[in-house]
């Protein structure tokens, strides 16, 4: 893949307004190149606005988004056209030079190049979100934007798909921000994690950068409770303290 640029997000006073609703009030962001970033928060927070503007699939005022380039997204649903193969739907849309050949590397990278000709309606679920992720990666993206890609796999597809990702984002070095409801799948993943309330960003807190991360351990359960509190689920946190939780397997 293509070196990326050397710019990273930068929002400045972004405030979106639908009806008498305002989503996002003033809000302000920065991701630098290369950067993971997930962002948390109750529904009806603003998240899934934010992503929707950061992919200007929503207009946003003159020199309130500065983005490095087009951004690709990872949906919840793959979206994968059933009347098309994999391949086909991996280069949908796609304007770069040598295509399929990119789209067929791509599909080698997440797993699927036994599935290249295959009907998106024979494909699991987490192959379907491979799919999903090949069609991005083809894109050459600076700027990966995954709105809950994994909600909807079991919890062993879920594990193989955060390696994966984080796999082809160390090889690849886009930025990166993650919307998620899951916690432990914030702290896992990203260097910094974002709880956006009521269209601000209001609380952040930079992630120890050693990976794979435990989180059985002191460190990550500090962070998970700190989260759980800003989010205002004080019982989970101070369970968390406690140390009552159920550990888990480090990703």
């Amino acid at each position: 893949m293509n070196a990326l640029e050397n710019a990273g997000v930068r929002v400045r006073g972004l405030t979106r307004t639908f009806g008498t609703n305002t989503i996002l009030r003033n809000l302000d962001l920065d991701i630098r190149p290369g950067e993971f970033v997930a962002l948390l928060g109750h529904s009806g927070s603003g998240k899934t606005t934010l992503l929707r503007t950061l992919a200007r699939l929503d207009a946003a005022e003159p020199g309130t988004v500065t983005l490095p380039s087009a951004p690709a997204v990872v949906f919840q649903e793959p979206r994968l056209l059933p009347w098309k193969r994999v391949i086909d739907n991996v280069v949908l849309g796609a304007a770069v030079p040598d295509v399929r050949t990119r789209a067929i590397a791509a599909l080698r990278e997440v797993g699927l190049e036994h599935r290249v000709d295959a009907w998106p309606l024979t494909l699991s679920g987490g192959e379907a979100q491979r799919a999903a992720l090949a069609r991005a990666l083809v894109r050459e993206p600076a700027l990966l934007l995954l709105d809950e890609p994994f909600a909807a796999l079991d919890a062993l597809t879920r594990m193989r798909m955060h390696r994966l990702v984080l796999d082809l984002w160390q090889r690849h070095g886009p930025a990166v921000l993650l919307v998620t409801h899951d916690v432990d799948e914030a702290l896992v993943l990203a260097d910094r994690v974002l709880v956006l309330e009521t269209g601000r960003i209001a609380f952040e807190r930079t992630i120890p950068a050693s990976r794979p991360r435990d989180r059985a351990g002191e460190t990550f359960a500090t962070l998970r409770a700190e989260v759980l509190g800003a989010l205002g689920v004080e019982d989970d946190a101070r369970e968390t303290l406690a140390g009552r939780c159920r550990p888990t397997a480090p990703v």
